[in-house]
């Protein structure tokens, strides 16, 4: 048996041939825009009728490149991070996105646009001191081409960003919003952030009152906005609880497992620290270090140092140590992120809106006061870094 011809799809002009109307009151009608409220009534039931009859449906893309709306928000990622399981880091940006975009009306259409060598070559390389996927294998502008304007406009996720990209996107004037607080040189960008500032200034105000005046920080490898916050934060919450800065007790964590014990105690006697701050990584590393210097006992957290975390730990679950630290709002930060982007939608000009959301203090069990046999250690330090005698 012959297979079922396949039935043409339906197009404006088969409408306005059957309904005696031009192409140009088809197009109107069926955009659903403004200037459709200028035919008649009896008109516009007619097309939609027709349009019904002969199954047509728009073809969105070719409406968004005629600068229509069509109600499709994109999601794109700088590099994988859609989970295995609902305790991976993203999961709950992820869905924070969907659900606020369904309760606008929204369609949600994921971006994971592949680039080449050549693609890497002319947005430059992954910035240093970043992991995930390599740079040549996630562009926008594939073939050079953006291809987010499938979509009425953007909310971008990811640690790896390519700000060469950010840039040409904000000379297209497509609306984009970013999950994170992002710069770059030539332009201002929408974005929706966690304020790292405020919370870190909070920890170390906790700290200070519990009579910590030695607090090292380990601040990561990469040079990226929420690690300079954090740094701001804690320079701005020793200034507040009047302890002078001691650059010695700034460092760069490169590799989570340089995080060992003998590590510790070398900061502990060395330094005279009481307290240990550290950012998170991406991945399972920094606890799985922290996981082994815990067991080993020989540094007690909070006996003998406290320790408290700048975020979230990837992945973490209830029967894992429940670290001092505070939360990021994930879910609030991208369904916010939602609602920015559909504001600037309705702008005639797409101005920048830049958003920082409260994260959440979590106790934990992972600082106390100052031991008693070190109480010594609060004092400020001597001229040459070193903690007073």
């Amino acid at each position: 048996m012959a297979p079922p011809e396949r039935r043409r799809r339906s197009t404006q002009r088969d409408i306005a041939q059957r309904t005696g109307v031009s192409q140009a009151t088809v197009s109107l009608v069926i955009s659903g825009g403004a200037a459709s409220t200028q035919i008649a009534e009896s008109t516009r039931r007619a097309v939609l009728a027709a349009a019904d009859e002969m199954g047509y449906t728009a073809n969105v893309a070719a409406r968004s490149l005629k600068g229509g709306r069509n109600r499709l928000l994109g999601l794109y990622t700088f590099e994988s991070v859609f989970p295995t399981d609902q305790r991976d880091f993203y999961y709950p940006f992820l869905l924070g996105v969907e659900e606020e975009a369904a309760r606008q009306g929204y369609d949600l259409l994921l971006f994971s646009s592949t680039g080449t060598d050549r693609d890497a070559a002319r947005v430059g390389p992954r910035e240093p001191g970043t992991s995930g996927t390599p740079a040549a294998e996630r562009s926008i502008y594939v073939g050079g081409s953006n291809r987010l304007k499938i979509a009425d406009g953007c909310v971008l996720l990811g640690r790896n960003v390519r700000r060469e990209e950010l840039s040409a996107l904000v000379r297209e004037d497509f609306p984009f919003v970013f999950v994170g607080r992002r710069e770059v040189d030539d332009a201002e960008l929408s974005y929706v952030a966690a304020d790292y500032v405020a919370a870190t200034g909070a920890l170390v105000a906790e700290l200070a009152r519990l009579g910590h005046r030695r607090i090292l920080y380990l601040r990561a490898l990469a040079d990226s906005e929420p690690t300079r916050d954090r740094e701001e934060g804690y320079r701005r919450g020793l200034a507040e609880a009047g302890i002078v800065p001691d650059e010695a007790l700034i460092l760069t964590l490169a590799d989570p497992a340089d995080l060992s014990i003998e590590r510790v105690e070398e900061w502990i006697g060395g330094l005279g620290i009481t307290t240990l701050l550290v950012e998170p990584t991406e991945d399972d590393r920094l606890t799985e270090a922290l996981a082994t210097m815990a067991g080993t006992r020989r540094v007690r957290f909070p006996a003998d140092c406290s320790l408290a975390l700048l975020g979230d730990p990837p992945c973490w679950t209830p029967e894992l140590r429940d670290w001092t630290r505070f939360s990021l709002p994930r879910a609030q930060m991208a369904g916010q992120a939602v609602r920015v982007l559909i504001e600037l939608l309705d702008q005639e000009t797409h101005e920048p809106r830049q958003l920082t959301v409260p994260c959440a203090y979590v106790p934990g069990d992972s600082i106390g006061p100052v031991p008693a046999s070190r109480a010594g250690a609060h004092l400020e330090p001597e001229p040459d870094g070193r903690p007073a005698a």
